[in-house]
C-alpha cells in the first residue's frame, strides 16, 4: 500500500494527507460541547409579545446553520434557555432521526434572540490547539468526516439517534497548520457565497417572472402594438384533451422519447403516441402543481392528461403558462375525493380562461414568459455547477489533494 502513496505525502489513521499535515482527536480542537435545555415552544406567534425563539433541530443542515429556522418560544421558558448561538462556533445536531443525526453547521455571528434546545451541541475552542473553526466546520460536514459521525450514533434504527460527547471527542481528523486552514476555509467559503449569489438572483428572478405572469396573463399590462378586449373560452373549446395509455412498465432508462408520468420527472420510452405540440398534466399525484409543455414525439401514462390539437386561433405555450398559473385552485375545486384525489375530464373542460382573441398577442406573451424561464433555467444550470465545484473543492482541499500553500511553516 505504501508504494502507492505519492512523494510529499503519507498513508495514516485518516487516510492520504500531505506529510506536514497531523492526525490528531477532534478533542483536542473542541474544549466543550455546550447543550440547550428541554422548553415549551409554540407554532404561532399570537399571544407572545416578545422577540426569543427557539431553535429547530432542522436549523443545521449540509454544513449551513439556517437562523430562520425557529419556533416561538414561552415567555416563562426565557430565562431557562440561556444558550444563544454565538459566533465563530459550530452547531452540531445531537439527537434527530438517523438522516439528520450529525449534521452542522458554522455561526458567522451572534444571535441573542434565539436559543439551543437540548438536542443541539455548540462547540467551545479555549485552550485548545490554534484552530480555524470555520476550516473545522467544513471537515466535519465533508462526506467521510461526516459520516464517521452519524455512524458513532447510538439507537433503535429508524427512530432517534443520539451521539455522546466521547464518541465525538475521539473521532480522529486530519489537522493541516492553521494558515492552510484559513486559506482552505476562506476558498471553500468564496464557493459558498458564488453559491448563495445564484440562489438570492434565482429567487429574484422567479419573483420576477412571476409578478409578470399576473400581468400579461390578465390583461392588466399589454404589450406594445396589441389593444381589444381578451374572450372568454373554456380549455374543452380550444383543444382535444384525454389522457394517455401506457404503463409504467412500458418505461425504459434509456428510451428514444420523453415519457409522460404521474410526477414531475419524465421518464423515457421507445415508443410514442403523439407527435405535436401539447400540455401534459397528472390526473393524480400532486394535482394542479405539475405540468409539462412538450412540442414533438412523446408518450402518455394512463393517468396523465394530454391536452392537444388546439384551434388554430390558440397559441399551446400560452394555455400552458395560462395553467400554470391558474389551475391548480380550479383542480383543487374539483377534484374527485378517494383514497387518492384525482382529475376527471369534465374539470379539465369546464376550466374557463379569459384570452387575448388574436394568436399574435397569445404567442408574444408567451415569448417573454419562455425567455424568463429559459433565464432561470440557465442559472439553474450554473447552481448546479457551482455546488458541483464546490463538492469537489472540499474533496481536494479537505484532504490535501490540492494545497492553496507552496510551504507551510
Amino acid at each position: 500500500m505504501s508504494a502507492e502513496v505519492k512523494n510529499g505525502y503519507k498513508l495514516t489513521e485518516v487516510g492520504v494527507i500531505p506529510d506536514d499535515w497531523d492526525v490528531t482527536l477532534l478533542g483536542s480542537l473542541v474544549s466543550s460541547l455546550d447543550a440547550g435545555v428541554s422548553v415549551n415552544s409554540v407554532e404561532t406567534e399570537a399571544g407572545y409579545a416578545h422577540d426569543e425563539s427557539i431553535l429547530k433541530t432542522s436549523c443545521v443542515y449540509g454544513g449551513k446553520f439556517y437562523s430562520d429556522e425557529h419556533k416561538k418560544i414561552l415567555h416563562q421558558d426565557i430565562k431557562r434557555a440561556k444558550l444563544n448561538p454565538r459566533k465563530n462556533s459550530i452547531v452540531i445536531s445531537r439527537m434527530n432521526t438517523p438522516a439528520l443525526v450529525g449534521e452542522c453547521g458554522y455561526i458567522d455571528q451572534d444571535y441573542p434572540n434565539l436559543f439551543l434546545p437540548d438536542r443541539l451541541w455548540m462547540t467551545r475552542h479555549e485552550g485548545r490547539r490554534p484552530t480555524c473553526v470555520l476550516w473545522l466546520s467544513y471537515l466535519l460536514s465533508y462526506g467521510s468526516f461526516n459520516r464517521a459521525i452519524k455512524e458513532s450514533a447510538t439507537g433503535t434504527s429508524g427512530s432517534m439517534k443520539n451521539i455522546s460527547k466521547g464518541s465525538l471527542f475521539i473521532l480522529q481528523v486530519p489537522l493541516p497548520k492553521k494558515v492552510e486552514q484559513e486559506s482552505i476555509a476562506e476558498a471553500l467559503s468564496d464557493a459558498d457565497a458564488l453559491i448563495e449569489s445564484l440562489e438570492q438572483l434565482i429567487i429574484k428572478k422567479r419573483q420576477i417572472k412571476q409578478g409578470t405572469m399576473q400581468e400579461l396573463l390578465t390583461g392588466k399590462k399589454r404589450l406594445p402594438g396589441f389593444s381589444g378586449e381578451w374572450v372568454e373560452k373554456t380549455l374543452g373549446e380550444i383543444a382535444n384533451i384525454k389522457t394517455g395509455s401506457s404503463n409504467n412498465q412500458d418505461k425504459n432508462e434509456d428510451g428514444e422519447y420523453p415519457f409522460y408520468v404521474r410526477s414531475d420527472n419524465v421518464e423515457r420510452i421507445n415508443s410514442y403516441s403523439h407527435d405535436c405540440e401539447a400540455i401534459l398534466i397528472p390526473g393524480e399525484g400532486g394535482i394542479g402543481s405539475i405540468f409539462h409543455y412538450m412540442n414533438g414525439r412523446f408518450d402518455v401514462h394512463q393517468r396523465v392528461y394530454a391536452i392537444t390539437k388546439f384551434v388554430e386561433t390558440v397559441s399551446g405555450l400560452f394555455v400552458f403558462y395560462y395553467m400554470v398559473k391558474n389551475f391548480g385552485e380550479h383542480a383543487m375545486q374539483n377534484s374527485v375525493k378517494a383514497t387518492v384525489d384525482s382529475l376527471r375530464l369534465p374539470t379539465f373542460q369546464k376550466f374557463e380562461m379569459l384570452i387575448p382573441v388574436t394568436y399574435q398577442e397569445q404567442a408574444a406573451i408567451a415569448s417573454v414568459l419562455s425567455d424568463m424561464n429559459s433565464e432561470i433555467e440557465s442559472l439553474g444550470i450554473k447552481l448546479v455547477k457551482a455546488r458541483q465545484l464546490k463538492q469537489g473543492m472540499m474533496h481536494n482541499l479537505l484532504t490535501g489533494k490540492i494545497r492553496l500553500i507552496d510551504t507551510v511553516s
